[in-house]
């Protein structure tokens, strides 16, 4: 089993609150570890509420939560009773009066802006929200590149073979199109959801262009939206914004589309090993975009992420300010002897920067000016985690 670098996040967050929610898709691991959690908690009681004899025990869930107290209750995908959320409040608000204020619930769930909406007013000032990425390089022994060739799905990266971890990825693809999105979106339909998946899948790190999408699939720009909003709130995609300054210049204002995980990327495309990837026109970009997760999987609570670009050309590929609010601006190169571009040092002279960073794919740093440091992936992610979080 690999050690999750966020235990140790997650269980300082429940010393800090008496609920965390953990978000996170489907088969990313958060059961394990919160059953890992559960094992170092004695007493602690963990349900399944997909499970319908667990689901059952919450039938009268005040009953069941006070039959509890004192006790770490850990609830699996917990959106899918939303109406739990009130009786949680209740519980939560007459624990603090007795002097229980931490490590009461740990609630897990597979749909983040779901989740979050239906928890936002019962649990405000009461909850601390975490969300638990795939497995980072950080985490995986130096196998950087089986990493971004099968992503960071766990049973995906550990698979005897690159054909098993495909076939892993196909039937994960093929369970959130046939049983998954029919929870949030019932009219649907799987094979149209597919073909756009794929679509962005050739479009990764692109500018959303929905009147594009939208002409291709044969629907409205509204309902691609939609899609996008479906994929975001099931955690599968990132909707990366564009940073805004005053600086004189037209600036990008669409975001930018990742598919999160770059092995899905890869399935979609029908690529599985190192060599197809690297064949293929999609490596540049989903290189990036698996550096762009890495380093917000890293990246302290708090942290903001943008990318930067205008419309003469100047851009940042990522630019980051943790919770000291210090701009580092980074650019993400698949090149062994990399070189800042020059729309990257325009770019950052635009801003106030407080440190410039090129990732590539190399084991060793290197300054490649006064003020630009090349730097492995790895090394980027441990400057970047506050030594309190590591």
């Amino acid at each position: 089993m690999i050690e999750r670098n966020h235990k140790h996040r997650i269980g300082r967050s429940l010393e800090e609150a008496p609920a965390v929610v953990l978000l996170g898709p489907r088969q990313i691991g958060k059961t394990t570890l919160a059953r890992e959690i559960a094992s170092e908690s004695p007493g602690s009681v963990y349900l399944d509420l997909e499970d319908p004899a667990d689901a059952a025990l919450l039938s009268d869930p005040g009953r069941y939560l006070d039959l509890h107290a004192g006790s770490l209750l850990i609830l699996d995908e917990v959106q899918r009773v939303p109406g739990l959320f009130q009786v949680l409040r209740g519980r939560i608000d007459a624990r603090r009066r007795e002097g229980h204020r931490t490590r009461q619930f740990l609630l897990l769930g597979s749909a983040s802006t779901t989740l979050l909406n239906q928890s936002a007013e019962s649990l405000a000032g009461r909850a601390l929200y975490y969300e638990l990425p795939g497995l980072d390089a950080t985490e995986v022994g130096g196998r950087r590149d089986a990493l971004w060739v099968r992503g960071g799905f766990p049973d995906a990266f550990t698979a005897a073979s690159d054909a098993g971890s495909g076939r892993w990825r196909l039937a994960l693809i093929r369970t959130y199109l046939e049983r998954e999105i029919a929870l949030f979106a019932t009219r649907l339909p799987a094979e149209t959801l597919r073909r756009f998946w794929t679509m962005l899948a050739h479009r990764q790190g692109g500018l959303l262009n929905a009147s594009a999408l939208a002409q291709s699939l044969g629907v409205s720009s509204p309902t691609v939206s939609r899609y996008v909003d479906l994929l975001v709130n099931l955690m599968l995609v990132r909707r990366l914004q564009p940073y805004f300054a005053n600086v004189g210049k037209r600036l990008i204002k669409t975001p930018k589309i990742y598919i999160r995980d770059s092995g899905i990327v890869h399935s979609l495309l029908g690529l599985r090993t190192l060599e197809d990837v690297l064949s293929h026109p999609v490596a540049g970009p989903s290189w990036e975009g698996f550096v762009v997760e890495n380093l917000l999987s890293a990246a302290p609570f708090g942290t903001d992420a943008w990318f930067y670009r205008t419309r003469a050309g100047a851009e940042i590929d990522l630019l980051l300010a943790p919770p000291d609010q210090r701009l580092r601006a980074i650019e993400i190169k698949r090149s062994s002897a990399p070189r800042t571009s020059k729309g990257f040092e325009i770019a950052t002279g635009d801003l106030d920067v407080t440190e410039r960073f090129v990732v590539y794919p190399g084991n060793r740093e290197f300054p490649l000016s006064a003020r630009t440091l090349a730097i492995p992936l790895e090394a980027l992610m441990e400057r970047l985690a506050y030594p309190d979080f590591v």
